[in-house]
């Protein structure tokens, strides 16, 4: 069964702009073509986008996806350089996660530093 770029787009989140656009630059492989010339895309190609939006939103240039989706096409003696690829990206994310957790903890903090003063407050006002 085949989709359309405007239900994978609906499917995806994303636009039919960036889709045609992530074919066209080599991010997504060529998409199937229909007797009408229209793009015709297929479960495959939708975990496949799910995977890019995924790299892209963690923050994987699109440099490095295209060098990904590359590697794919290349089969089984590239599977290692993708596991690389892939693990580098991770390493990124994680250092990433770790920076936020600092802010996030001296948000935290902060949250309950203000709790305790309006709980305060509110003490002294019933004392009134």
């Amino acid at each position: 069964m085949g989709y359309s770029i405007k239900t994978i787009a609906q499917k995806s989140g994303l636009s039919q702009y960036t889709l045609r656009y992530y074919e066209r630059e080599g991010v997504l492989p060529v998409v199937a073509r229909d007797e009408h010339g229209n793009r015709c895309f297929h479960d495959e190609d939708l975990e496949l986008i799910s995977l890019i939006c995924c790299l892209k939103d963690t923050g994987m240039p699109i440099a490095e996806i295209k060098q990904f989706i590359a590697l794919s096409r290349e089969g089984v003696e590239a599977l290692p350089d993708q596991r690389k690829l892939l693990q580098a990206h991770k390493l990124q994310i994680d250092e990433k996660i770790k920076f936020f957790q600092s802010f996030a903890q001296k948000i935290e903090h902060k949250i309950a530093y203000f709790a305790s003063l309006e709980r305060e407050a509110q003490e002294q006002a019933a004392k009134k």
